[in-house]
């Protein structure tokens, strides 16, 4: 089906207002006729939009195909369609998931840098009062199932794109379980850019994370079971970087002067 017309084009996005079957075609004919008509975009986004929030679930799974094309050829959509399909990242139906899946991949392979930088910030905002922490942990999952897998395939040019996901995680950081922590660590030393062979120059990078994850800086309270804690899985999760050649001497201060005094203080468990 060929649509040449702007009068076309308005009636297809009309169309998302009537029967099912009409709703269908415009979820497959609105995104693959979008790049043609740049000055209906805002109205044809909308309209798709709207579908994406159909109570019926094949106008639905339509629509959700049909988001990567927005950025095919607009690549100043990706942001905007990532964070959409990181919000329709806790949908209950399988089909409604496996689709935001696929159309998420595709869009992460038409643009790495974009589409992660956008992902990652369903991550950053656990401040925003407007945030859904089932949205953040859903995003979580799926970087950690999907992308993190696909390493070799997805970070290209290599080095920087390593770089770049580097800077997202360490940006992530702020407000992490011990378990998000040590899947974002056993990632980052996963990497080529801080791999067997580097100096250990780079790898002082690491360990600046991990001290700051071990609050360093913090006062030592005895009873502080959860510091303790966190103290414990940093120091074993540094050592193999010690081993390398990395600097231990934040933490070996740390323990000489906070932690020695009180060695006999601390709870038995």
């Amino acid at each position: 089906m060929e649509i040449k017309s702007v009068k076309d084009y308005e009636g297809i996005i009309d169309a998302t207002k009537t029967s099912l079957k009409a709703k269908q075609l415009a979820a497959q004919l609105i995104p693959r006729f979008f790049k043609f008509f740049p000055n209906l975009s805002s109205r044809a986004l909308n309209a798709h939009f709207d579908l994406i929030e159909e109570e019926d679930l094949a106008v639905r799974v339509q629509a959700i195909r049909g988001l990567p094309l927005f950025c095919k050829d607009t690549t100043e959509y990706i942001s905007k369609i990532v964070d959409i399909l990181g919000q329709l990242l806790t949908a209950e139906e399988f089909v409604e998931r496996d689709a935001v899946h696929k159309a998420l991949m595709s869009v992460l392979r038409q643009d790495v840098k974009e589409s992660l930088t956008a992902l990652f910030k369903h991550i950053w905002n656990v401040e925003d009062p407007g945030q859904d922490d089932t949205i953040r942990d859903k995003v979580l999952c799926f970087i950690r199932d999907k992308v993190f897998p696909l390493k070799a395939e997805l970070l290209r040019p290599q080095e920087e794109m390593e770089r770049h996901i580097t800077d997202l995680i360490k940006k992530s950081l702020g407000d992490v379980t011990g378990a998000e922590f040590r899947m974002f660590m056993d990632f980052l030393k996963g990497l080529s850019i801080f791999g067997e062979k580097v100096p250990p120059e780079r790898l002082k990078e690491l360990i600046e994370i991990i001290e700051g994850q071990a609050d360093l800086d913090a006062q030592f309270d005895v009873l502080d079971a959860d510091h303790i804690d966190r103290l414990i899985s940093c120091l074993f999760m540094a050592i193999p970087f010690f081993v390398r050649g990395a600097s231990g001497s934040r933490f070996l201060n740390y323990i000489n002067k906070h932690i020695l005094p009180v060695f006999d203080k601390l709870p038995q468990e």
